[in-house]
């Protein structure tokens, strides 16, 4: 009788909150719709694509227009389907049987998942009490533990906390493993390597279009490196892994610099209002939570009945991320957070 391996035997499939709730906070997307002359150019491309052709392997002119947008040469990039695609590609192909990745908790979780899944060995480095990164600690355990492969999100998904860029330059600078720095929420925060990629033999860099953008529904990502790297990573994809519709839309999503520009500024807005509210309620409630600082567009909060907090949130229809002793949140309208923070309060009361 057939039987699965032991490595995926008792996998679970990712499970994000399902249901119908009128306020969803919990996915870390942009509240903002595209605006109607961006969807009518969109609704326009649509129909001049090929759809019985194969899309652009290289997805050329998608990688041009992100290059393009960041400054950048477009012989660096390599588009993903979502960062997904690209961190598992990267595990199965940078890796080989047995070698260590690290990965720095608490973070995305997917990192350890699919190098996991590689089957390399998975070190976890803990951050502080404070959630922060220790970089000379760091450096010591990715060295000493002969580590091959770190992976760490600036800013960090989930603690919305984030690394300067003298300290990333020395933990790169300072390792031999190669480094993956996931910068999915960097457009909201002004510390990023990727203008530096090339300075170094060990560094790649991910982007999305899935927060900033606002464009989470059509799965894309990039990675940037030097050309080395960026050739094996376009060696090792498979050979149409963005398709013709995402590859379209993403190049018209990426023109439109004024839009992302108000767009990330009112997305900005809403977080500081939000977090502002929140600390107000840390003062009042000392006893129940603790406030994170955020350099990205969710908060994050440690509380006492995180559990008990989540739940009622829920029964009025808001749905926020629930981590254990901690709850993420993500920035909504003004009117979603106005009635996220008047629900809080109650839970908390």
């Amino acid at each position: 009788m057939y039987q699965l391996n032991e490595k995926i035997r008792d996998l679970k499939p990712y499970d994000p909150i399902s249901g119908d709730y009128a306020i969803r906070l919990d996915a870390n997307e942009s509240f903002l719709p595209l605006p109607d002359s961006v969807l009518a150019e969109m609704a326009e491309a649509v129909q001049q694509i090929p759809y019985n052709r194969y899309p652009d392997p290289l997805a050329s002119a998608l990688c041009q227009s992100f290059a393009e947008a960041y400054c950048l040469s477009p012989e660096l990039v390599t588009a993903g389907n979502g960062s997904d695609e690209l961190i598992s590609m990267i595990c199965t192909a940078f890796l080989m049987r047995g070698e260590r990745a690290m990965t720095v908790e608490p973070d995305f979780s997917m990192y350890r998942f699919y190098a996991a899944l590689s089957e390399a060995e998975v070190i976890c480095f803990h951050k502080d009490d404070g959630l922060k990164i220790n970089t000379d600690a760091l450096i010591r355990a990715v060295c000493e533990q002969k580590v091959r492969l770190l992976l760490f999100s600036n800013p960090c998904n989930p603690t919305s906390l984030g690394l300067k860029k003298e300290d990333v330059r020395k933990l790169v600078r300072s390792v031999p493993a190669l480094v993956v720095l996931d910068e999915a929420y960097m457009d909201f925060w002004d510390q990023s390597l990727l203008q530096e990629v090339e300075d170094y033999d060990n560094l790649l860099i991910l982007r999305t279009c899935s927060k900033a953008l606002g464009m989470a529904g059509i799965r894309l990502g990039f990675a940037v490196a030097n050309p080395t790297i960026t050739n094996a990573l376009r060696a090792v994809k498979s050979p149409y892994n963005v398709n013709a519709l995402t590859q379209a839309l993403g190049v018209l999503a990426l023109r439109k610099r004024a839009w992302e520009q108000a767009a990330r500024e009112e997305i900005l807005a809403s977080k500081h209002a939000l977090y502002q509210r929140l600390k107000e309620l840390e003062l009042r409630y000392p006893s129940e939570m603790r406030l994170f600082e955020s350099c990205t567009n969710f908060v994050f909060v440690k509380m006492k009945r995180s559990r008990a907090v989540f739940e009622a949130l829920l029964q009025k229809g808001i749905a926020v991320r629930f981590m254990g002793d901690y709850l993420r949140i993500t920035a909504g309208s003004p009117a979603e957070n106005a009635a996220f923070l008047t629900a809080f309060e109650e839970a908390l009361v």
